[in-house]
């Protein structure tokens, strides 16, 4: 406003034949400065995306079909169009275009066979497919040893009238202990018959089973809401546990040994004795003190209360070996503050 008024000033003096003064020089119009940031954009930086897993035979991933199909590949174990990593008809190339026309294999990834036939989680039938197919024989030999050992194997009771003792945090643990036992007895060459007796439906045992243990409704093993009382005669139970005055000399197939179902963590000294004193029942322990030494440790801990997993891994071993140094070797962690002594060897049972 102010270069207005001067320049309206200077008119008028020129009007009226007077001198004015020279109007001012323009100043020189501000360069703009450009933000970088908004004139010059640098390109977002893309994230790390974790590339897809394979299987090591049929070539499945996590992408999906739709994604799979706008590659050009499909299942198949060497086949052409398939992502197989595996040496098989398609001479160890990756989509098996080596393959020749007159392999089934070939023939399977053409076709983009689909499916739960194969190992992972889909595509090549077992027949053709060599890790899928021995991974249904194992299947199939552990069910069938399973099936064999409720006729004919020991019998191993988790009573989990005890459970409602437990904290939650407990009875987690108590599940996870489940799982581990349940597996190492499907792993086993002489596996046991498992029974889990007063289970109660919506009990929280039951539902952190449930929660934690993915198949449980489905394993081979007995579940009951009775109590072993009523499934066994009295003379045919051993209550394990780590407070009895008796050892353990040997598994009988014949009887029916009960662990409580208690974590090895929780402090309840001489419960499950008196739990099987109050019902005339045979109590044992593992004969860990005649076996075994005590180790030096800082914490100078010594404990003969195992997880049920860990007396599960000891009578297992036992039943298979008859050797009490390799089934303690096999279930008492160096934890439990109990070693082997130096220069013991295995020693089979000869008493049975």
């Amino acid at each position: 406003m102010a270069v207005l008024r001067r320049r309206r000033g200077a008119q008028l003096g020129a009007e009226q034949g007077g001198r004015a003064e020279p109007a001012p020089p323009r100043p020189a119009p501000r360069r703009r400065r450009w933000r970088a940031a908004a004139r010059w954009r640098t390109p977002r930086r893309r994230r790390w995306k974790r590339p897809a897993r394979r299987s090591r035979c049929c070539g499945s991933s996590r992408r999906g079909p739709a994604r799979r199909r706008a590659r050009g590949t499909s299942f198949g174990s060497g086949g052409a169009g398939s992502g197989c990593w595996r040496r098989g008809g398609g001479g160890g190339r990756r989509r098996g275009s080596g393959a020749e026309r007159g392999d089934p294999r070939a023939e399977v990834g053409r076709r983009g066979v689909r499916g739960r036939g194969g190992p992972g989680r889909a595509g090549l039938p077992s027949a053709l497919c060599p890790a899928g197919a021995a991974r249904q024989r194992g299947r199939a030999l552990a069910e069938e040893r399973l099936l064999e050992a409720r006729s004919a194997g020991p019998r191993l009771c988790v009573d989990l009238g005890v459970a409602d003792r437990m904290t939650p945090k407990e009875t987690s643990r108590l599940a996870a202990q489940i799982r581990r036992l349940y597996g190492a007895n499907r792993r086993a060459e002489r596996p046991f018959w498992l029974c889990l007796t007063e289970l109660v439906p919506g009990s929280p045992i039951h539902r952190e089973c449930l929660r934690m243990n993915d198949g449980f409704s489905g394993y081979l093993m007995e579940t009951t809401q009775e109590s072993y009382l009523d499934l066994f005669p009295l003379d045919a139970i051993v209550y394990l546990t780590p407070d009895s005055e008796n050892v353990l000399e040997d598994v009988d197939p014949e009887k029916v040994y009960v662990l409580g179902g208690l974590v090895d963590e929780s402090i309840h000294k001489n419960l499950t004795l008196q739990r099987a004193q109050g019902q005339s029942l045979q109590t044992a322990r593992l004969p860990i003190r005649e076996y075994m030494v005590k180790s030096m440790n800082t914490k100078n801990y010594y404990s003969e209360t195992l997880a049920i997993n860990q007396v599960f891994d000891v009578l297992s071993t036992y039943y298979r070996t008859q050797s009490w140094p390799d089934a303690l070797k096999a279930g008492v962690s160096s934890g439990k503050g109990y070693v082997l002594p130096d220069g013991e060897k295995s020693v089979k049972n000869t008493s049975a």
